[in-house]
This record gives C-alpha cells, structure tokens and sequence, in this order.
C-alpha cells in the first residue's frame, strides 16, 4: 500500500505529508490513523515507547478518551530524503472540563511507500483558561483559511 506523497521530500511534498497527517488526527478516527504507518511502526510518545499498527491504535483510542474535543495544528520545521520535523501544538479538554495546550515536535522517518516507520514525538502540556483557547474550529479538518502556528505567534 503506497501513502503519497513519498519520499525523497522536497518544501512541498513534506508540507502535503504534514497536512495529511494533521488531517488524519484531527478525525480522532485511530483505525484510520493507523494506516499511515509501517506494520512495524516504533514510536515514542512522551516516555512511551509504541510498537505496531494495532499497538498505534490502542493507544490512539487511549489518547482521543482522554483529550476531549482534540483540535490540532501541525508545521514543517525540516526535511530531507525520508525524514520530516514537524511542530505541533494542539488543544483539548480532560473529562474535568480543564482545556490544555499541547506543543511539541516530532521527528518522522518513512518506507519507500510513503509509510512512516518510525515516529518520536516530545510533547508538553500546559493548562489554559477558556478564553485563552485558539483553536475554535468544529471538530475535525482544520479549514484552509484558519491561521497556523506562525499565524498564531505559537
């Protein structure tokens, strides 16, 4: 199964891949999610280490049962051949109605097949006030005309 746009990766190309991705977790759909990756895919997540698809999904379930009302925003930072750095923030609620801004980065490798083999992602959590929330957009895809991080002074 080939998941364009594939490697080597060129400003355009690894801007696509990113969107795709932001795309795909805003679903918060984890079976869906998990088809971007190699069968094999080995991630770490914070201090969690993650090893295949249906260990990807199980913790995708995880995640979006505990991040109520997820809205996320990813950007390039680097590419080259295989490889993309993105940034990232998001935000999202806990089940006490407390709303959270997560940032972080990601390093991502890909197969021949535009697959992702290898993700490792360092993510921090800092608590908002409502009125201090930027992501206002229904849940879902994020629409093309919403500011991104630079935008955002994020």
């Amino acid at each position: 199964m080939s998941r364009p746009p594939l490697p080597p990766f060129d400003a355009g190309s690894a801007a696509r891949k990113a969107r795709l991705a932001e795309d795909a977790w805003n679903s918060r759909d984890p079976a869906r999610v998990a088809l971007a990756y190699t069968p094999g895919s080995r991630w770490r997540n914070r201090a969690e280490f993650i090893e295949g698809r249906a260990a990807i999904e199980a913790f995708l379930q995880r995640k979006w049962a505990k991040e109520l009302e997820y809205r996320l925003i990813k950007q390039v930072w680097a590419f080259g051949g295989d490889r993309i750095a993105v940034r990232f923030a998001y935000e999202w609620h806990d089940a006490t109605g407390q709303w959270w801004r997560s940032h972080g980065n990601e390093n991502w490798e890909f197969d021949a097949e535009g697959l992702m083999a290898r993700r490792i992602a360092s993510i921090n959590d800092l608590a908002i006030e409502p009125a201090q929330r930027l992501f206002h957009w229904p849940l879902g895809r994020r629409p093309d005309d919403h500011p991104g991080l630079e935008e955002l002074g994020l």
